[in-house]
């Protein structure tokens, strides 16, 4: 099982730096498109072009800011960590799925299997974290027991 979660956490590192790189480059080519507006406008045409710009601007540069949290966050997993109880970095394997408790990316395939990708701050997170292997909990009605603790 090991070495899933290894797999699950390369993939994670893939979409949050797929994710950074978008935002990054969004930022270039609206700076690029700012740079040449100044250079060849004027007018409300060019006010309301500015201002649009800068809101893409901003939004991108959220976008930047939470991929970048995601990616600190990510990498403070301690991949050879032995885990006696649910806590951050670990896999837990239930009855219902299995989750990877790190960031909250939700759902993603690996090997066509899925994993769910949750943080802390969830409320499923929160239902499992300090649990351990037999353990069992109650979300949204289901009963999810712990079978295993990666």
């Amino acid at each position: 099982m090991k070495d899933q979660k290894a797999k699950v956490y390369n993939k994670l590192i893939t979409i949050v730096d797929e994710r950074i790189d978008m935002a990054s480059k969004a930022i270039k080519v609206i700076d690029e498109s700012h740079e040449s507006e100044t250079k060849s406008s004027a007018g409300d045409k060019f006010e309301t072009g500015r201002t649009m710009m800068q809101a893409e601007r901003q939004k991108s540069e959220t976008q930047l800011r939470r991929a970048m949290d995601l990616k600190n966050d990510l990498v403070k997993v301690k991949m050879t960590r032995r885990y006696d109880e649910v806590d951050f970095g670990s896999m837990v394997i239930t009855n219902k799925g299995t989750y990877f408790m790190a960031i909250g990316l939700g759902k993603v395939d690996v090997e066509g299997k899925p994993y769910f990708c949750i943080s802390f701050a969830s409320p499923i997170g929160q239902l499992l974290k300090d649990k351990k292997v037999g353990d069992t909990i109650v979300f949204r009605e289901n009963k999810i027991k712990i079978k295993e603790i990666v």
